[in-house]
């Protein structure tokens, strides 16, 4: 036991030492890309065009659930979705459950469906039915004392899936798995800066966990955030737990300045790894 915490000691002073050298360089790229005007290629780009809170809150959740495969085609599907509902809170609210079934039947996303979309909507109508907002829904679902949202975000899953049935728009994180299309979701909605929206005043940023793609993934290894090969829950927690280090009230400040590194076409991450390498290497 007492090894075990000895071991423990001198990964963490030497974690604090690895994040408080990397800082400097974070800072600068947050500065550099953390901007409005870098938000495109990015699902989020669909959302900012809302003004309103409750049109964010939804225009977020389908957007985010649809951000898995090439871009250019999650950009076409959200349209598609988004066009049809034109002010999508107020046309969920006022849509019966028919009606959104009807409007969605031969929608199709890669391997996704009209009805696996159509059942994410009926739930996130009858939760706005319920408590007003997805944010205050989130909000009560969070346990007080958790360090993090994980287990919020189990329930809130869960009352999404009013049906019960599976659906690849609603992974279940019960599973472990890193759900990075929700984890996005979340950070739009709860932080708030240049580009990310700040709908929800319910719930902490210092309980956010990154949300981790391929290129946060690989970006995160080469930094030496963590040496795990699976992109899952436990990775993410590892990631964002080296980021709390630098960023205790917001651990997931760098998400997007790091992942433009990968996603973008006019920049590419090696540049600032070398960086990063020679600084920790002195």
């Amino acid at each position: 036991m007492i090894d075990r915490q000895s071991d423990c000691a001198v990964h963490n002073a030497a974690l604090a030492q690895r994040m408080h050298a990397l800082k400097p360089h974070l800072d600068r790229l947050y500065g550099t890309w953390n901007r409005a005007e870098f938000v495109s290629p990015d699902p989020l780009e669909a959302v900012r065009v809302f003004d309103d809170p409750g049109d964010c809150e939804v225009a977020g959740l389908i957007a985010s659930s649809l951000a898995f495969g090439n871009v250019k085609q999650i950009l076409a599907s959200i349209d598609l979705v988004l066009t049809t509902m034109k002010r999508p809170a107020a046309w969920l609210d006022r849509a019966t459950e028919r009606t959104i079934r009807s409007a969605f039947e031969g929608f199709r996303h890669r391997y996704s469906t009209g009805t696996e979309l159509s059942d994410m909507l009926v739930g996130a109508k009858l939760l706005r039915e319920r408590f007003g907002s997805l944010g205050v829904a989130f909000a009560a679902c969070m346990p007080v004392d958790d360090d993090d949202i994980s287990n919020g975000l189990e329930s809130f899953v869960a009352l999404l899936r009013s049906d019960g049935r599976e659906n690849y728009l609603l992974p279940n994180p019960a599973r472990g798995s890193a759900c990075k299309r929700l984890h996005l979701y979340l950070r739009w909605m709860v932080r708030s800066d240049a580009v990310d929206l700040g709908c929800w005043g319910g719930v902490a940023a210092s309980k956010l966990l990154v949300p981790v793609d391929t290129h946060m993934h690989r970006i995160a290894m080469r930094l030496g955030l963590t040496a795990r090969n699976a992109a899952d829950l436990r990775t993410s927690r590892e990631i964002t737990a080296a980021f709390r280090v630098i960023a205790p009230e917001d651990p997931v400040r760098y998400d997007f300045a790091l992942t433009r590194l990968g996603i973008r076409k006019d920049t590419n991450a090696e540049p600032f790894l070398a960086e990063c390498s020679g600084h920790l290497l002195r």
